[in-house]
């Protein structure tokens, strides 16, 4: 069995939020492709066609995938973080963690059913509950379930890219009315209909899931995060860069028939030298941390919250029971898109920066928070 092997400050990781808090903003970056075009979720291809097109494959194609691998890399860090935390304290393990997950799972389930068809949380939550019996086994334990997992996503990607190869998805966006002018219900009906459709992505990227999951906890133990640890951050970065970069660049240009490829396979590549870069860049930083910073760190210690309201907010600016701007201003795509993406960005850094100077934690890691706590006081 291995235990903690690389001690660190008990404190909080400043770095860490910071990266989470890049990774948040990056999956709405994802997302907000989605929320902005009048199919909703099944708006599966851009119109490539022109300049505008071109631009909104190329913006596209910098989000999708990394930032989803990104926050699943910290959810792994998080885990090892927990791990530690129990140890410490010589806590049972997993014992409550199991608690945590399942609250994860419920969490993630309101969040699918009452706000975006996508949600992550629930895939995080099955995760962590197989990994959390990994965490404290033998590295060469770990190295076997990573490989075990690595070796299962890369054929369900490769099959499904055969398959997509030799008989090609549509190339067509549904023309639906559920996303302009349909209410809230029928979409919460929807989901509960669709469920298969909707959820097949959740169980697909189960084993990328786990493997991501190990890798964030080795990295967090190798030092990733440390002050000391720019030699492996380096390293980091020369992988995902080096090599992440020009194969995403391949996968993107090769067409729609590559697209779990350029979704589910090479961008955790590039998100390990996203999980190298952050770091650089703010050990490299001298004085107080501005306003990018501060925002960043903020949504980061508030991840959860961000994370749903800031979909919440996109459905309501976008929807047709909302505001409706997906039907009114799709002929001004991907212009008017970024500058959605960007001004909820800069309203949640702002949100959240001002929520934490007046509360330890976000509204909904707080009631989270105290739902965890709540079995165990009187036992306490």
């Amino acid at each position: 069995m291995s235990a903690v092997r690389t001690e660190r400050p008990t404190g909080r990781i400043a770095a860490i939020d910071v990266v989470r808090g890049v990774a948040i903003l990056g999956t709405l970056g994802t997302n907000i492709w989605i929320f902005t075009h009048p199919s909703g979720p099944f708006s599966l291809f851009p119109d490539t066609t022109g300049v505008a097109g071109a631009v909104e494959t190329g913006l596209r194609a910098v989000a999708n995938g990394k930032f989803l691998a990104l926050l699943t890399l910290l959810f792994g860090v998080g885990l090892e973080l927990q791990y530690r935390s129990a140890v410490r304290r010589g806590m049972r393990w997993p014992g409550r963690y199991l608690w945590r997950a399942a609250l994860l799972f419920v969490e993630g389930l309101l969040h699918y059913v009452l706000v975006f068809e996508y949600d992550v949380l629930m895939s995080y939550a099955v995760t962590s509950m197989l990994v959390a019996y990994l965490i404290g086994r033998s590295d060469r334990a770990q190295r076997s379930w990573m490989v075990m997992a690595g070796a299962l996503h890369v054929l369900l990607v490769a099959g499904g890219t055969a398959g997509q190869l030799t008989n090609p998805w549509p190339q067509t966006n549904p023309s639906t009315a559920l996303y302009t002018s349909g209410s809230w219900l029928d979409q919460v009906h929807a989901r509960l209909t669709d469920w298969a459709q909707f959820r097949a992505e959740a169980m697909f990227i189960l084993p990328m899931s786990v493997l991501l999951f190990l890798a964030g906890a080795r990295l967090l133990r190798a030092g990733a995060f440390a002050a000391d640890g720019q030699p492996l951050r380096n390293r980091l970065m020369a992988w995902g860069f080096g090599l992440g970069l020009p194969l995403n660049a391949l996968t993107t240009a090769a067409g729609p028939g590559w697209a779990l490829v350029d979704r589910y396979l090479v961008p955790p590549i590039v998100a390990i030298g996203l999980l190298g870069l952050v770091p650089t860049i703010l050990f490299g930083l001298r004085g107080d941390p501005g306003p990018l910073h501060r925002g960043l760190t903020s949504v980061g210690r508030t991840a959860l919250s961000c994370y749903v309201f800031q979909n919440l907010v996109a459905s309501i600016v976008c929807y047709g029971w909302g505001f409706g701007l997906a039907a009114r201003f799709d002929e001004f795509r991907p212009w008017w898109v970024f500058g959605l993406w960007a001004a909820i960005c800069a309203t949640f850094m702002v949100l959240a920066t001002w929520w934490l100077r007046h509360f330890e934690r976000g509204p909904l890691e707080a009631a989270w928070n105290w739902a965890y706590q709540r079995p165990f006081r009187d036992r306490s």
